[in-house]
This record gives structure tokens, C-alpha cells and sequence, in this order.
């Protein structure tokens, strides 16, 4: 077993590819997808099917070199808050796409360096927190390659870089695994609901006010509760941790609240402002933020409320993008104007009998995927730091 010790890229086998800078004028409507900076967030890296795109046609002796592969691991060379910014690409089977300016790919001659290995490393927030940092070192952000080629990483024999890159991937798959499967079942669900309430709804069910049926509180503005020790306090909830989590940029506030605004794994999260959407919540404790609701109810069960939100979500996000601001949003009479369906207590029994099993499965796929991506996260610094060996 190898010594760990900290060597730069360019002497371990790692060299890098700066994208093509395509033309506006190349820009097509379909063909192959161009590579953005935006099109990384969260280590991963996927298409964006509203993207830019270029003809097949301009694949030549000249741009063939910019065609990325399945799982190629690129990194944002420059903007403001994302310079540094790095994650994997996700491509289908026979997918294309191209490398585009101001976005860099990393090229592991898979001898002195592993690809996956450099992959962990790279998206650990010690890492992102010093290409970001030498990035923003100037007036405009930027990373030369030069600069991210001198960047120093734990090295370890490449056998060993393998084994551990192989334990890491293991966790990924199977929290990739859940989140397909959660896919799967929210769509099972949305399906059931159409057919229940939209393609077999009866005249005779009650109608009422989406506001009615279930209580949206609004978030707290909670720079007012900041903590007042590093014990009473937990991480506030803001849109932008819908979709990313609690990291550890997200803001603290005390729990000198009320009880209601504590969000807890399994509610049901509304953000009614700028990103709209509806979320079973699966982190961990946290404060509600303003701009999100958190949505309740006494008299029907979670899976009833949370599926009519989604349900009239499409619709909220019309409204919110038609009003004239630089931040859509919805209104509480917005919640008054969508409607409700409510069957007999007969009816809905049956009805929750199946759709309850498919919410609780996916609150259940989600506590697994917060423990596996902790585990993931705990080991890694282990793993890196030496703390933790592999077996060889």
C-alpha cells in the first residue's frame, strides 16, 4: 500500500481539453447539444433540452476532438459563482454532444491517474472551495489550465485509486438507483391521480378552494432569528435548498420559533416564488424560510394535498411567469381560484389505500438515499486523507 502524498496534475498523468468556441451563427434548434457552464450543477453534468445545439454537419477533422463521451468529468473555467465548478457528464446510449468554450475536460491517462478517483476528489468541498477560490483570486473569475493543471491532489497508487474510486461509485449507484425508482413511482402516482380525479371525476364531488383544503403557511424572514449559540440553531430552508439540499453554505437560524415552522423529512414543501415547485422534503431538520409554504392538512391525507399541488403546478408556474416582476410568483388567491375535487369518505378510502403505499415508498427511498449520500460523504475525506485504507 502506497504512501499518500500531495502531487500536481500535470505530474501524475492528468492533462485537459478547453472547449470550442462555437459561432451564434452555428446555433441550430436540434442536432447536437452544446456543453455550458449551466449545464453544471450538483457534480453531475446533464443536457439541457432547451439548450443551444450545432448540425452534425460541423463534426470534422477540427471540432471531432470535442465530442465528449459518457461520464467525461469537465469543469467550469470561469463565472460568478460557478467558476470551478465540477461534475460528471450524464449521456443516453448513442447520445452526442459538444465540449463548448469556457467549459474544460479533464484527460486521465488512466495510468498515473483514474478518472473516477479524480472525480471524488475534485467534488469534495474542499476542493470546489479552492478552484472556486483561485478562480474568483481576480477581477474576473477565470481558471487558465494551467492554473487547474497545478492543482495538488492526494495521490495513492493507481490500483488503490481504483479500489476506492470503486467503493464511492458503489454508494452513487444504488442512491441513482433511488432516485430512479422514486422517479418512477412519482410518475405512477401522477398517473392514478389523473385517473381518479381528471379522466373518471364524478359530477357529484364537492368542489372547494385548493386553499381551503389544505393550510399553506408562509415561511419565516429568518435573518430575524439568527442563532444565538452553536447548539440552538438548525439550517434554514430556502428554495434553493429544495433542489440542492442543506449544504454548508445554507444559512443558520435559532429554534427559539414556533413549532410549526420546523420542516421536518416528509413534508410537504411549496415554493410559491421565483423556482416554483412542490417537494416531499427528505432532509434533515431545518426552519422555513419566506417564499415557501409548508402544506398541511387535518381533514385529508398527505398524498391528497401533496398530488393536487402538483396537479395545479403547471398552472401556478403560468401565473407566476405572466406577472410583471423580476421574481414570479403566485398569490394566496391564486390558491383560491384552483380547484379541488373531494370524493366520499368511502371513495378516497380505497384511493389512499394505494396511493399512501406509493408517497410512503418514496419518503422511505429517500431517508436511504440521505443515509448512503452521509456515508459517501463521511468516507470520503477518509479515504482521501488516509484515515481509512483499502485493503489491496
Amino acid at each position: 500500500m502506497s504512501e499518500i502524498i500531495e502531487k500536481p496534475l500535470n505530474e501524475i498523468g492528468c492533462s485537459f481539453l478547453s472547449g470550442f468556441a462555437f459561432k451564434s451563427s452555428d446555433y441550430t434548434i436540434n442536432g447536437i447539444p452544446l456543453i455550458k457552464i449551466g449545464n453544471i450543477q450538483n457534480r453531475i453534468v446533464t443536457v439541457d433540452k432547451n439548450g443551444d445545439y450545432v448540425s452534425e454537419e460541423l463534426i470534422n477533422d477540427k471540432t471531432i476532438k470535442f465530442l465528449l463521451n459518457k461520464s467525461d468529468i469537465l469543469i467550469a473555467m470561469t463565472g460568478q459563482g460557478s467558476v470551478g465548478r465540477v461534475g460528471k457528464l450524464k449521456l443516453k446510449n448513442k447520445e452526442k454532444a459538444f465540449l463548448n468554450q469556457r467549459v474544460g475536460k479533464f484527460i486521465c491517462d488512466e495510468v498515473g491517474i483514474n478518472k473516477d478517483y479524480l472525480y471524488y476528489i475534485l467534488t469534495t468541498d474542499k476542493y470546489q472551495d479552492y478552484l472556486f477560490n483561485t478562480g474568483a483570486g481576480s477581477g474576473q473569475p477565470n481558471l487558465s489550465p494551467e492554473l487547474i493543471l497545478q492543482t495538488e491532489i492526494p495521490w495513492v497508487e493507481y490500483n488503490e485509486q481504483t479500489a476506492i474510486a470503486s467503493i464511492l461509485s458503489s454508494l452513487d449507484d444504488k442512491i441513482n438507483l433511488l432516485h430512479r425508482q422514486n422517479a418512477t413511482l412519482e410518475k405512477m402516482a401522477e398517473t392514478l391521480f389523473r385517473q381518479w380525479f381528471v379522466e373518471e371525476a364524478k359530477e357529484e364531488w364537492e368542489s372547494m378552494p385548493l386553499s381551503k383544503m389544505a393550510v399553506f403557511l408562509n415561511g419565516l424572514a429568518c435573518q430575524k432569528f439568527p442563532p444565538k449559540n452553536e447548539i440552538d440553531k438548525l439550517p434554514v430552508l430556502k428554495i434553493k435548498e429544495l433542489s440542492s439540499g442543506i449544504t454548508e453554505n445554507s444559512d443558520w437560524a435559532s429554534t427559539d420559533v414556533k413549532s410549526e415552522y420546523i420542516v421536518r423529512n416528509g413534508d410537504v414543501i411549496f415554493a410559491w416564488s421565483a423556482s416554483l415547485m412542490v417537494k416531499i422534503w427528505d432532509g434533515q431538520d431545518c426552519i422555513l424560510n419566506q417564499h415557501l409554504f409548508k402544506v398541511t392538512s387535518k381533514d385529508y391525507p398527505k398524498w391528497f394535498y401533496y398530488l393536487w399541488c402538483k396537479h395545479h403546478l403547471a398552472e401556478f408556474i403560468s401565473i407566476a411567469s405572466s406577472h410583471a416582476t423580476t421574481m414570479g410568483h403566485i398569490k394566496r388567491g391564486d390558491l383560491d381560484e384552483a380547484k379541488v375535487l373531494i370524493p366520499s369518505q368511502e371513495e378516497l378510502e380505497p384511493m389512499t389505500d394505494i396511493a399512501e403505499s406509493l408517497i410512503e415508498k418514496i419518503i422511505e427511498n429517500s431517508n436511504q438515499i440521505r443515509t448512503l449520500t452521509a456515508l459517501r460523504d463521511t468516507l470520503l475525506p477518509k479515504l482521501m486523507s488516509g484515515e481509512v485504507r483499502v485493503k489491496m
